[in-house]
């Protein structure tokens, strides 16, 4: 049995749910897009090939196993795209929640099947039909829990608009023992530079105290003081609208002291490294144009 244990996003990593780009299925049409960089990237022709993701998250995987990671891959589903797993599901302490994703992506849930009858059936909580969240909205930090959402009354025709209220709620109710705090998103259907897609799109903790923040995500300006209260400004890297839209805050820890890098993030990669942090680069450009990167690639399930 697998002995779920994840309390932050920075803890040494034991065991991680890497997706897969196999059988990735062809281009979507535009209207098949579930984000605006996709479709900016369908329509100018630079969405990326398969055999280019498949290399980049082979790259992830041979430093995941470097650090004597275990790698868990979904089982392959013919013409499904399967990279980013974060969606489908996440992990609290000892339990795992099924994330209450779009319809479409039902298949996903069932590529990891293998994996969950390896998990104590109370371990997996299943959100009621109305809550719907996601894992890249959902940040664990110790004590807290922060949670990306939208609340804006269009929400049901918002195709970027990922977690809602009842989501949140959900988590509250199921961790009344955690400080739950969440907050309002920007979300845009046309503008990647002005679509944060999910929490971990404009904010990402790393280390021991610090972070990676983009201060224009956040729809209210007290979320993001909030944030800055904790970590401290001197502890926050902050990023620009272009690099939010290059993700830089989509990083990933194997360690507090290990970090996971695209190769072209020079600014935040110098940044690190001044900070003492141990930078693997690899390349990850190629499934950026998705909207999403090296965290959303991987679920989490043990942590020391």
């Amino acid at each position: 049995m697998l002995n779920l244990h994840v309390k932050n996003e920075t803890d040494r990593l034991r065991t991680v749910i890497l997706g897969t780009a196999v059988s990735n299925g062809p281009t979507p049409t535009e209207w098949e897009a579930y984000d605006p960089k996709s479709l900016e990237h369908i329509q100018k022709g630079t969405y990326p090939k398969e055999q280019d993701m498949v290399n980049e998250m082979l790259a992830f995987e041979k430093v995941l196993k470097k650090y004597d990671v275990g790698v868990i891959r979904p089982e392959i589903m013919r013409d499904c795209n399967q990279i980013f797993t974060r969606d489908i599901g996440f992990v609290i302490e000892n339990k795992l929640i099924k994330g209450n994703i779009l319809p479409d992506r039902a298949d996903e849930w069932e590529a990891i099947e293998y994996v969950l009858d390896e998990i104590n059936p109370n371990d997996i909580l299943i959100p009621p039909e109305d809550a719907h969240i996601e894992g890249g909205d959902v940040i664990l930090w110790n004590d807290y829990i922060f949670i990306g959402t939208y609340k804006g009354n269009d929400y049901s025709s918002i195709n970027t608009a990922r977690t809602n209220q009842a989501g949140v709620d959900f988590i509250k109710k199921s961790f009344p023992h955690k400080i739950i705090q969440d907050f309002d998103l920007f979300k845009s259907m046309t503008n990647a530079r002005e679509n944060a897609l999910h929490l971990d799109c404009c904010f990402q903790p790393i280390g021991k105290d610090k972070a990676i923040i983009y201060k224009d995500g956040f729809v209210e300006s007290e979320d993001y003081y909030y944030l800055v209260e904790i970590f401290g400004e001197k502890n926050l890297f902050h990023i620009t609208a272009e690099e939010m839209y290059a993700m830089y805050s989509n990083v990933f820890s194997i360690s507090p002291e290990v970090i996971v890098s695209e190769r072209n993030f020079h600014r935040l990669n110098t940044w690190l490294r001044a900070q003492g942090f141990f930078v693997e680069e690899i390349p990850y450009h190629e499934i950026g144009k998705q909207e999403g990167l090296l965290r959303c690639s991987t679920f989490p399930l043990i942590r020391e």
